[in-house]
């Protein structure tokens, strides 16, 4: 169901209803970081009008300083207030897209890219691509000075029934910010690891999907600071111990007789998937290793994809088993759909969704066909026998993946050229700072021995 788009007047009724002082204005950069211009509330009007400007040249991955004037156009169906900060007036916070001086959405802009895959998929006969996301975060306790320690807050593991403590306590609290400003939260629990958290929210449509997960952010890293806790999102944290991932649930939808139903269901087949759910599953396993750079786009993302903490690290997909890179839940019906195990929370959901839908579109127009289904622990397989079965490894580095990007003309359109050439420079030259550095483990094991 689409989300109700505020009317000004509405607008101007909530502000004074809810005793809004300050509005939050918000959009993405290319790395998925949330920037934000604060108002008073007597510009509320100014940006209604979509007159609030910024300059897009100090933004990264936006344009040069002789094209830097850019505005901003909030969509009405973000606004929210948030739970805190009511001692000054409360703050509200929407969602904007960016735009060129003459009107035109900036390609640039992530959130605008996903618009225009989304319209593509629309244009080839489906009314939605549905989201759900399974963000994984950590807790970590900071010291006197409020800087962050590598200390986790607490030594539980998966579904644990902690003790009452301020972990608990934090997502908690989590929880209610979030049911307050409209978030439907299925679950809360413990993960795998010491001091791992996740909070599941209810499916949406992938635009929506993209800002609940930026929103959900940070709210997280919000409440935990109060709590003297630094939650992060990064994959890798620690060793020896689980990564953050954010599993993709998604499915797409169409409308046939006046009802909208799920395109991945069938009841027929042997395991209840349409040719549809095949096709598609097939194009995201085909672009797997270019989708991988814009899923797990950070040098430490890669020491999450590796055997043994339960990130998957072959392409390959089951509906019984979750060694795969894609799996299928049991649910049927209305709640078919596929589970994308691979991507991580550091990367910018809009470029993430926007890739994963165009790799599954690929699938359809060229009518692919999947592999035949991995029903047991490919771990546990050697090597040949994993050749046998057609098991291709995901990229093992950064710059592996974005070697396979540059290869792939279906991911790069779906960045577009301004996206695609931001990224690839920036990932590049980070990968490059990377392999440039000496690490502590390095020391260690060479300096006395050489």
């Amino acid at each position: 169901m689409a989300k109700h788009v505020y009317t000004n007047d509405e607008v101007h009724a909530l502000v004074k209803e809810e005793n809004v002082r300050f509005l939050r204005v918000t959009f993405s950069d290319l790395f998925g970081t949330m920037k934000s211009v604060d108002l008073p509330i007597s510009q509320l009007d100014k940006l209604l009008a979509n007159k609030v400007m910024f300059d897009g040249s100090s933004i990264d991955g936006f344009v040069r300083i002789e094209e830097s004037d850019m505005y901003l156009y909030p969509d009405m169906s973000t606004w929210l207030v948030f739970p805190w900060g009511a001692e000054h007036g409360k703050v509200a916070q929407v969602i904007c897209s960016v735009h060129l001086t003459d009107g035109t959405p900036f390609a640039g802009d992530p959130r605008n890219n996903l618009k225009r895959v989304i319209k593509e998929m629309n244009d080839a006969g489906f009314s939605a691509f549905n989201i759900g996301p399974e963000p994984e975060f950590f807790l970590f306790e900071t010291d006197e000075n409020g800087n962050t320690t590598t200390k986790v807050n607490d030594q539980e593991n998966y579904f644990d029934l902690e003790p009452a403590d301020k972990g608990e306590d934090c997502r908690r609290d989590i929880v209610l910010a979030l049911e307050s400003m409209g978030y439907n939260v299925e679950a809360a629990h413990h993960e795998v690891a010491p001091g791992q958290h996740e909070v599941d929210f209810k499916y949406s449509d992938a635009l929506e999907a993209a800002d609940n997960i930026q929103i959900f952010k940070l709210v997280v890293k919000t409440i935990a600071k109060k709590y003297g806790f630094h939650a992060t999102f990064m994959p890798k944290p620690l060793a020896g111990i689980n990564g953050n991932g954010m599993h993709m649930n998604m499915s797409l939808f169409k409308e046939e007789g006046g009802k909208v139903v799920n395109s991945f269901y069938d009841e027929q087949d042997k395991v209840q998937l349409s040719q549809t759910a095949y096709q598609f599953l097939a194009g995201v396993m085909d672009h797997a290793r270019s989708v991988t750079a814009v899923c797990n786009p950070i040098v430490n993302s890669y020491k999450r994809l590796v055997p043994g903490y339960e990130a998957p690290v072959y392409v390959a997909w089951s509906a019984s088993n979750r060694s795969p890179m894609v799996r299928i839940p049991s649910e049927r019906g209305m709640g078919t759909r596929l589970e994308l195990r691979s991507v991580d929370p550091s990367a910018n959901p809009y470029l993430a969704i926007a890739a994963i839908l165009a790799a599954g579109l690929d699938g359809l127009k060229r009518g692919l066909k999947p592999a035949d289904s991995v029903d047991e622990n490919i771990y546990a397989m050697t090597e040949a026998e994993r050749q046998a079965k057609g098991i291709h490894d995901l990229p093992d580095t950064l710059h592996n993946a974005l070697k396979s990007l540059a290869q792939d003309d279906v991911i790069k359109a779906a960045l577009g050229d301004h996206l695609y050439r931001s990224f690839n420079g920036a990932k590049s030259l980070e990968y490059e700072g990377y392999r440039q550095s000496v690490s502590k483990w390095e020391q260690d094991k060479y300096m006395s021995e050489y």
